[in-house]
């Protein structure tokens, strides 16, 4: 199974778009300054997930997110009033 993934950081007040295999990692990941982005913070929570079987449908999906380049549409997704 493939995933994209909505985090927040409240330290920074932004969202981070990305996709993997394994949510649980990943999330170590940008916790523990393994992401060039994410580094600046230690605070990142998962806000948002969806699953897929594939990772190019993921990535389709990511991308979709990332294209939209809105604050409101994330949070009109993950279900919060911003």
């Amino acid at each position: 199974m493939f995933y994209i993934y909505i985090i927040y950081s409240k330290t920074l007040d932004k969202y981070y778009v990305g996709s993997c295999q394994n949510i649980e990692q990943r999330l170590q990941d940008h916790l523990n300054s393994r992401s060039k982005f994410t580094k600046v913070a230690k605070d990142w929570e998962l806000k948002y997930s969806e699953t897929f079987f594939t990772r190019s449908e993921a990535y389709k999906r990511e991308l979709q997110i990332k294209k939209m380049k809105s604050r409101k549409y994330i949070e009109n997704l993950i279900g919060t009033k911003g």
